[in-house]
């Protein structure tokens, strides 16, 4: 399968998903670790990609989204966006409303 193809399937296939340079438990970048605790205090469960793990999709993943950096959230198979779009989101409540709607 394309790499392409393979970000969509993700995608579409997990109601919240995060690309971004590390795991959850272990972020490798800064904007990654306060992204994740954005999404863990929603309380909601989320699929994490490591780009770092996976070239092809750090290499692809902007063509795809047309977003050049990371991480990058997508809630219901949308790009929300990455780290400062994210937290400002949690700031204002929308980031809850979203997942919770996401996984229900």
């Amino acid at each position: 399968m394309e790499p392409l193809e393979r970000i969509k399937n993700i995608v579409e296939s997990n109601p919240i998903v995060i690309f971004m340079k590390g795991t959850p438990q272990f972020p490798q970048c800064g904007f990654s670790m306060r992204t994740v605790e954005a999404l863990k205090a929603c309380g909601v469960d989320f699929h994490a990609v490591d780009v770092l793990a996976e070239p092809e999709f750090r290499q692809n993943l902007p063509r795809y989204s047309d977003w050049p950096t990371f991480p990058q959230v997508f809630i219901g198979g949308e790009l929300v966006g990455g780290c400062d779009i994210v937290l400002g989101m949690y700031q204002n409540g929308d980031l809850q409303r979203m997942t919770q709607e996401a996984v229900a």
